[in-house]
């Protein structure tokens, strides 16, 4: 599995994905703040007016995103206790180009979840209560493979919000950011080894940029064969 944690260019873009979201939801006329004994670091309260919700801001890296079942098995943590799901997420995981915030009501993704949890565990998946469930944004929803049932978040509900990663880089000073999974580890089997991912010209110019601290238009690549 992928480790979020894994190195300093994976922190950050999850940090610059996080902030990226608070900054969308802003823009969009929302004050956004901290939930006091809230009790996860993903969960903001959204106000625009009288008008409040909860939110939990999930980042992602490979363009799946996750919630784990509750341990009681009877439903899933944080995502029960908000009225959207915030996702940022890179549009492709090998090549990345865009960054994407969707809003999502929650009561369609709890269905989406519940959905995928039956159909897995009809088709013999061993699902550990606490641990997270992944749902691809980007592809279709489909009964084959059995890990699209749920899929399509992305898809369903449209980009309020991008931002082109080959002009523009993340903010490097965004805050830490920590939940109950690490959001951008795909569900795999355990046994499977991790494909190889060849590192492409824009994922490369993205590292150096975030490793020296300038703009991503100001690193210049050259190969010579």
């Amino acid at each position: 599995m992928t480790n979020v944690n894994g190195s300093p260019t994976k922190i950050a873009t999850r940090r610059g994905l996080f902030e990226f979201g608070v900054e969308t939801l802003e823009k969009q006329g929302w004050k956004v703040s901290r939930i006091l004994r809230g009790g996860k670091a993903s969960l903001r309260q959204i106000s625009k007016g009288s008008e409040k919700h909860r939110v939990s801001i999930r980042t992602s890296q490979d363009a799946w995103i996750a919630f784990p079942r509750k341990r009681s098995g009877d439903g899933w943590v944080t995502l029960d206790d908000v009225d959207f799901v915030v996702a940022v997420s890179v549009d492709d995981k090998i090549n990345p180009t865009l960054a994407r915030v969707h809003m999502i009501p929650a009561d369609d993704a709890r269905a989406r979840y519940e959905r995928a949890y039956e159909a897995r565990k009809v088709a013999g998946h061993i699902l550990p209560d606490g641990r997270g469930l992944w749902l691809s944004l980007y592809n279709q929803e489909a009964p084959d493979p059995v890990s699209y049932v749920g899929a399509g978040m992305g898809l369903d509900f449209p980009p309020i919000a991008t931002r082109d990663l080959a002009k523009e880089g993340f903010s490097q000073d965004g805050e830490d950011v920590d939940d109950e999974v690490a959001d951008d580890e795909p569900e795999t089997s355990p046994a499977a080894p991790a494909p190889e991912i060849p590192l492409t010209i824009p994922e490369a110019k993205r590292r150096l940029a975030e490793s020296l601290g300038v703009p991503i238009s100001a690193i210049k690549i050259t190969i010579e064969h």
